[in-house]
């Protein structure tokens, strides 16, 4: 095995990062412009509103969750303040919380999906053939830690 990366990689490792970059921007922009909150939110949302009336813990979401966790606990504090998460008191462990939906989040998501949606298909899904959005899916799976 090579001990340095081929220009070839590097190049591919430049352009997976401004693409992420710009990709991530765009749907931001597109949240913003239609006054919902930002794609983290999301993020968080989703896998609570997957997780159904059981909820999840903080670490958890934070294994699932697609975005940066880092500053999750406030993240979690800005959702309950508007009332789209609660928390409960973890049966398994009294010092902790499981983070549920409240229906207002489950409204949330179903609010921003379409605005999210809209700008994968115009900014990724467009600009790919069925197979190449498969490829590109492949060859990304080869570099995951873990399988997702």
């Amino acid at each position: 095995m090579n001990k340095t990366p081929s220009p070839q990689a590097i190049q591919a490792w430049i352009q997976l990062h401004r693409t992420q970059r710009q990709l991530l921007s765009t749907v931001e922009t597109a949240l913003k412009s239609q006054d919902l909150p930002a794609l983290d939110w999301y993020d968080v949302l989703l896998e609570l509103h997957k997780a159904k009336g059981d909820g999840l813990r903080q670490f958890e979401i934070g294994e699932k969750i697609l975005l940066n966790k880092h500053n999750l606990s406030r993240l979690i504090d800005r959702l309950e303040k508007n009332l789209l998460v609660e928390r409960h008191q973890c049966s398994e462990d009294g010092r902790g919380n499981r983070i549920k939906i409240t229906s207002e989040g489950s409204s949330m998501v179903k609010a921003m999906w379409p605005v999210y949606s809209q700008a994968i298909q115009q900014n990724f899904a467009a600009k790919l053939t069925e197979e190449e959005a498969q490829t590109l899916s492949e060859l990304l799976a080869k570099v995951l830690p873990v399988a997702q």
